[in-house]
């Protein structure tokens, strides 16, 4: 079955299941209907030699010089090769074909002005898993993600690269092997490839995916770490929250509450002092705002990518075409930017948890270090070393990059989002964040294994997940080889899924 492309509606976990699992994709007749009614007023107007601004005319600071009917021919290849201008390595293929997805479904609003076969051969290469070799750099995240979406024009002219079956190929060898026409590119076409922001809204959109699993983990972790700590679990009463009135908080509260249900810790059956510090006791309020954060990021990214992201745009019932800046990425950077701080925010939390279960004085009798054998043996000392250089890299990342613009083109574009730098550094940050919160969860698992009560069925079962990859640590051992495991394991959400099958969603 196939994702029906609309114009509306596509939603991240769309995205993700195109992008990443590559479920086919088709156009709505609809839409169809729509784009071939756009082309067609867009045709009369260059039949009528109206001046309209990337059609007939230089773009940038040449916006104002006027092409001839030879020029415009000629102009969308030019214009693809000027702006093919990346840097780097190849962008991941997800990142591409969600960008890919995003640029069809704004065709599919019928505002762009394109012929339908070019929204036609982005599908059929989408369906055929002949993905654009893209650039990972270049974009300023305004005027579109014109280098990133260049690359991708490059197929629709016979040129370019792509990945095809595991290979990289010439761009034409991919389309040949792959049954799929070379459509060329005619007046618009190329521009209407091209310029909106949809590279790093789809970045952006699978980011969140993965920030989202990756907070319900951080859920996860905390639970075991409090378990292992003794911890009041006062502060995670859902009507403690409530009364506050953040939606995160309460959701996080609730999760936690979930995770250490059937427990001695919940029963109260365990000792444990009137109040803990911070980094135990206001959980639900740091990880509730962190889920809050993501909220708002996804409610701007799920509207551009519905929206139209495009220049100029054309209205066929008032037989109007309007130029405006709705390529521009601030919208999805600046909430972005917070998304990532969101994320960062959680590590440290997640280090403070790991520093006391590590710290005699503070761990409620563990040994210190989480060894047995203290002197002879460091236990996990040095693995709290490792957490704090990755919270310093994500600390330094989490610096806005929507504030950072650069004039470029003449000072034509003299404000640029910069979004494709937020994009770009939030995946940093995450899989800083995989690390780290890998190293709490073996920490946490440790630690739980010195305790002889009964913990909640989430943490018993993420204990027992845990234990399936990382051993208890008897004697010293080099540690990396275990840091990287658990790292892929919350990578891979197999906690997560384990966890939330014993005890339900933790939405």
């Amino acid at each position: 079955m196939s994702l029906i492309i609309k114009g509306s509606g596509l939603t991240i976990e769309d995205v993700v299941r195109v992008a990443r699992r590559r479920e086919k994709v088709a156009l709505d007749d609809k839409a169809l209907e729509r784009i071939e009614r756009c082309r067609g007023m867009l045709e009369k107007k260059i039949n009528a030699r109206e001046t309209m601004y990337g059609v007939n005319t230089g773009i940038g600071e040449f916006s104002e010089i006027v092409l001839d009917d030879d020029q415009v021919k000629e102009f969308q290849k030019y214009l693809i090769y000027n702006h093919a201008a990346g840097i780097g390595d190849a962008m991941p293929e997800d990142h591409v074909r969600g960008a890919m997805l995003g640029r069809i479904n704004v065709h599919a609003h019928g505002n762009s002005g394109i012929r339908p076969v070019i929204t036609q051969t982005l599908i059929e290469m989408l369906n055929k898993g002949v993905t654009p070799y893209v650039c990972q750099k270049g974009s300023v995240g305004a005027s579109g993600d014109l280098a990133p979406m260049s690359q991708i024009a490059l197929l629709l002219l016979g040129e370019g690269k792509a990945f095809y079956n595991g290979e990289l190929l010439e761009g034409k060898e991919a389309f040949d092997k792959a049954g799929i026409m070379v459509p060329g590119l005619h007046a618009r076409d190329g521009l209407g490839v091209i310029n909106g922001s949809n590279v790093l809204t789809a970045m952006s959109a699978l980011f969140l995916y993965d920030a989202n699993n990756w907070l319900k983990q951080a859920e996860i972790a905390a639970a075991m770490s409090l378990e292992a700590l003794k911890a009041n679990m006062g502060p995670y009463t859902a009507k403690l929250h409530e009364v506050r009135g953040f939606k995160g908080a309460v959701r996080s509260a609730i999760s936690i509450g979930k995770l250490i249900a059937e427990g001695d810790l919940k029963s109260g059956k365990i000792k444990h002092k009137v109040q803990d510090a911070y980094s135990m006791r206001s959980t639900p309020q740091v990880i509730g705002t962190a889920h809050d954060a993501l909220k708002y990021a996804r409610e701007q990214v799920e509207i551009e990518l519905n929206g139209v992201g495009d220049n100029p745009i054309f209205f066929p019932d008032e037989n109007l075409a309007l130029s405006g800046a709705n390529f521009q990425g601030s919208p999805v950077a600046l909430p972005m930017d917070m998304a990532g701080v969101a994320i960062t925010m959680v590590s440290v939390l997640s280090e403070r948890r790991m520093n006391r279960l590590n710290n005699p004085a503070l761990s409620a009798g563990l040994p210190a270090f989480l060894t047995k054998g203290a002197g002879m043996f460091s236990g996990l000392m040095l693995s709290q070393y490792t957490a704090d250089m990755q919270i310093v890299e994500q600390r330094i990342l989490s610096a806005p990059a929507s504030i950072q613009s650069i004039p470029a083109a003449a000072d034509q574009e003299d404000f640029v989002s910069m979004g494709m730098n937020t994009a770009l550094k939030n995946f940093q940050i995450i899989d800083n964040a995989y690390g780290i919160l890998g190293i709490e969860y073996m920490a946490a698992a440790q630690a739980l294994d010195f305790r002889d009560y009964t913990f909640g069925k989430g943490v018993t079962k993420a204990h027992k997940v845990i234990r399936k990859y990382v051993e208890f640590l008897d004697v010293d051992r080099p540690l990396y080889q275990d840091h990287n495991t658990m790292k892929d394991l919350v990578k891979s959400c197999e906690i997560l899924a384990e966890v939330e099958n014993e005890i339900g969603n933790l939405e």
